[in-house]
């Protein structure tokens, strides 16, 4: 058996984690000069009203961000898809609307910055545009795995 069926306080555990998992996202937004629905609206600074995008951001910031961001979404997968039945803790903290919020706001802003940047080495946009296509898929393929287990599984049971 899993871990988690050893060791049911686990699922306690996961579900004080989650919203750890989502000031990820909310951080990646943050530094892309981003604001999600239903974040923590917390005033801003007047002196951080310099808008950075990912536009113009200095390239190793839009490096670092679309590599936290590929780890996340692969992470968050490798889980979940080993791990289905954790899909009831993600629900519970609005998961797929925060994942879908995130994915309209952040991904064509990252995607747009990454073509439009001028590269001295074309190996540096390769790199980036795999990593943000990869991101991209387990992103959906996070959000299938919640829809099929927290709406779909329960019908056909």
């Amino acid at each position: 058996g899993n871990i988690f069926a050893q060791q049911p306080s686990y699922f306690s555990d996961l579900d004080e984690t989650l919203p750890t998992v989502l000031q990820v996202f909310n951080n990646i937004l943050h530094k892309c000069g981003l604001q999600c629905e239903g974040a923590s609206a917390e005033p801003q600074k007047l002196e951080e009203k310099v808008s950075v995008t990912p536009g113009n951001m200095p390239l190793q910031e839009l490096k670092d961000i679309v590599l936290y961001l590929c780890d996340t979404c692969t992470t968050l997968w490798a889980f979940l898809d080993v791990f289905p039945l954790a899909c009831q803790a993600f629900q519970k903290h609005e998961f797929c609307y925060r994942l879908a919020s995130f994915y309209e706001l952040a991904i064509p802003e990252l995607e747009s910055a990454i073509k439009k940047r001028h590269y001295e080495d074309n190996s540096v946009f390769a790199d980036l545009w795999r990593r943000i296509s990869h991101s991209r898929k387990k992103m959906v393929e996070v959000f299938h795995i919640l829809i099929n287990q927290v709406c779909l599984q329960p019908i056909l049971e």
